[in-house]
């Protein structure tokens, strides 16, 4: 597939199913050629890496604000010596032979589908959290890694965190016995995505609006969607429990270990706002299990005191302001403190090792060059069943009501108006391909 054949295709969706694409043979010196979508906060970290990795080329960086992608591309060149290849267009990365992988911290609308593009493409990708917009496209997305067999690594760093490593090992070999419960706290003091109401209006010049929206049918620009606000909307974004929370979400599923829920109820409210906002800004999600094991997720952006704090050694320690905490029948798991045992005894564990800086990054370098999947601690199976959790509690919330969910079908269960949530209207042009 040559470039112009790509681009032509992207006019009805860039469809190129049945096309497996075998990628590139990486020899033992070979470096991985990158290509960088979305150049923002959390891009421009992508950026940063990649431009100085020992195994890695950054080529090429896109952005629809071309004066950031302008200031992005000079940031390269100064601290690579090279100057990278840059795009407002997405899809000219995926047409150019000369990359190998990309990384995506776009806004959450157009997750998936820069994946699935990357995919068919016949290229690796590394998708910032969360994975999917909609419950579906986590699906698409699960199966275009194994239709194209690709190398898709979900950003939650914690999966390459040795410390996280080492205390679910310890939680599998029982050192607080079975676990029943599991409970994650995304929690950011402030007046975190508090947005004064204002009127619609005409982009800025150097902004591609069109392109921003992508798979988003379109809507007039408003100064609070860009850069970061689009997190608070519905249209773009999955509000805090998709943003910071589906961190502290893999944790608590990874802790669980027990797939998806059966059973769903998330409630909350945009408490102490009057603003233009539309997501909670602090909710809670209660997940229940087929063993009936549970789940129970926090998300606060309002002042508030931390979790799990405990008297160690005669001293306190506060537990995690964000992070996940594990409850079991000989003791329980506190992130960043440690084990207790059943009379709040700290358990002696031995340490975990450090983990390297970037480590998440360096994971997926790897990954691509050596096809293996014991080298990919994130894929997108494990991303979508995090993923699914958030989703999962937006829909119970923004319905006001508990609701059945079948593992096996990834659908609720005799709920049309739920179920009709699970995924969402596309661009023409933009769609999500079904391929599961």
């Amino acid at each position: 597939m040559n470039r112009r054949t790509f681009l032509g295709s992207s006019a009805t969706a860039v469809t190129v199913a049945g096309m497996m694409a075998s990628g590139k043979v990486f020899g033992a010196n070979d470096r991985v050629q990158i290509a960088c979508i979305g150049t923002g906060g959390r891009g421009s970290g992508h950026v940063g890496f990649y431009a100085t990795d020992a195994c890695a080329d950054l080529v090429a960086v896109c952005d629809v604000d071309a004066k950031r992608l302008e200031g992005i591309a000079g940031k390269v060149k100064e601290a690579s010596g090279k100057t990278p290849f840059t795009t407002v267009d997405m899809r000219e990365i995926m047409s150019r032979d000369d990359v190998d992988a990309v990384t995506t911290a776009t806004p959450n609308h157009w997750h998936t589908l820069v994946s699935v593009w990357a995919c068919q493409a016949g290229k690796d990708v590394y998708v910032e959290k969360p994975l999917s917009h909609t419950v579906w496209e986590g699906r698409q997305l699960v199966a275009a890694q194994k239709k194209y067999n690709r190398v898709v690594m979900h950003g939650t760093q914690s999966r390459s965190s040795n410390s996280w490593i080492h205390a679910i090992q310890l939680m599998r070999e029982g050192v607080i016995g079975d676990i029943h419960t599991a409970r994650g706290c995304g929690y950011k003091n402030g007046n975190r995505g508090q947005l004064p109401q204002k009127e619609d209006s005409a982009p800025p010049a150097e902004l591609n609006w069109e392109l921003w929206q992508g798979p988003v049918p379109d809507h007039p620009y408003n100064e609070n969607y860009v850069p970061y606000n689009w997190h608070w909307f519905w249209r773009y974004g999955n509000g805090e429990i998709g943003n910071q929370g589906v961190h502290e979400m893999d944790k608590s599923v990874w802790i669980m270990n027990k797939g998806l829920p059966v059973k769903v109820y998330s409630a909350g409210g945009r408490y102490t706002y009057k603003d233009q906002g539309e997501t909670p800004n602090t909710n809670t999600a209660i997940f229940t299990y087929a063993d009936g094991t549970e789940l129970v997720f926090d998300v606060r952006n309002r002042w508030t005191n931390k979790e799990g704090s405990v008297m160690l050694n005669g001293q306190f320690k506060e537990g995690p302001g964000v992070g996940a905490m594990a409850y079991g029948s000989k003791g329980y798991y506190v992130e960043g403190v440690g084990f207790f045992d059943t009379e709040d005894k700290p358990i002696e564990t031995p340490p975990a090792p450090e983990t390297p800086k970037n480590a998440n990054f360096i994971n997926f370098a790897k990954a691509v060059i050596s096809r293996k999947p014991e080298d990919n601690p994130c894929d997108a199976q494990v991303g979508h069943t995090s993923c699914v959790h958030c989703h999962l509690a937006n829909i119970s919330y923004r319905l006001g009501r508990s609701l059945n969910f079948d593992p096996a079908t990834e659908k609720f269960v005799g709920d049309d108006e739920a179920n009709a949530m699970l995924t969402k209207e596309y661009r023409k042009g933009f769609e999500v391909p079904q391929l599961a």
